[in-house]
């Protein structure tokens, strides 16, 4: 059985207020007998280092979804939180911008239903109620632990075609400023990040600070061998994490 553990909560500019440090969240999970931290762990995890992420709030009810999503602001996501479903998408247990009380109140049940359906024994720990985030360039951010050089951070073009263009750059942490200014600038994509046929530039300091984090995320926590933040909304103004997903060792 999981154990739910209110290691996070909103201030009212809807940031996230750790209550865990990185290691306990990862000692919580450790406990449980999971390799894999839920998507409110990673997010919590990464928010501790000050990347940014989605406004979140993890439901136990219909009705705390409800609550969530007012205080978040609509329009909100609803995944299902859940260490036996890792491909949320597949099962049904995603539902996006959704825009008022009743469409929350429906969805709920319906991932619910769909997760039944799916994977009838998967242990739910809950309902992720989630800040819809406006469209923008998808990016991505990862950290792989190599046998020889440790944790080492990568970037690139995120989304789904991270896996068709494959269009990314690596360096070993800890990173400098002048690794994560290179880094972005040597995948294909750049010109995108630098305003293309009528898109704005996206933010690349804030870019360059969330890679320095990523590294400082690897070298801090060993037991993480793996993370990809993806996808990685980037805007003229900053950036939001989508999507988190951490592998233990």
């Amino acid at each position: 059985m999981l154990t739910i553990i209110n290691f996070f909560t909103m201030d009212d500019t809807g940031n996230l207020v750790i209550y865990l440090e990185p290691r306990e969240i990862i000692v919580n999970a450790k406990r449980e007998g999971r390799k894999i931290l839920l998507e409110h762990e990673a997010k919590s995890l990464i928010s501790y280092y000050g990347i940014p992420t989605t406004k979140i709030s993890l439901a136990e009810s219909e009705d705390d979804a409800v609550k969530a999503a007012k205080e978040i602001g609509f329009p909100v996501v609803l995944k299902i939180v859940s260490p036996d479903v890792v491909h949320k998408s597949d099962v049904g247990g995603v539902m996006v911008n959704l825009k008022d009380e009743e469409e929350v109140r429906t969805a709920y049940k319906r991932i619910l239903q769909n997760v039944k359906q799916h994977v009838p024994n998967a242990r739910i720990t809950g309902i992720l109620v989630q800040e819809f985030a406006p469209p923008g360039l998808e990016l991505i951010i990862g950290l792989i632990r190599d046998p020889q050089f440790g944790p080492t951070v990568m970037f690139g073009l995120g989304g789904v075609f991270v896996e068709v263009y494959k269009d990314v750059s690596f360096r070993v942490a800890p990173l400098t400023e002048e690794d994560a200014d290179s880094m972005i600038k040597e995948i294909k994509s750049y010109r995108l990040l630098m305003g293309y046929r009528g898109m704005e530039p996206v933010d690349i300091e804030a870019l360059k600070q969330s890679l320095l984090k990523a590294g400082q995320v690897g070298l801090e926590n060993e037991d993480i061998a793996e993370m990809d933040l993806n996808p990685v909304i980037a805007y003229p103004k900053g950036l939001k994490v989508v999507d988190a997903r951490i592998v233990l060792r």
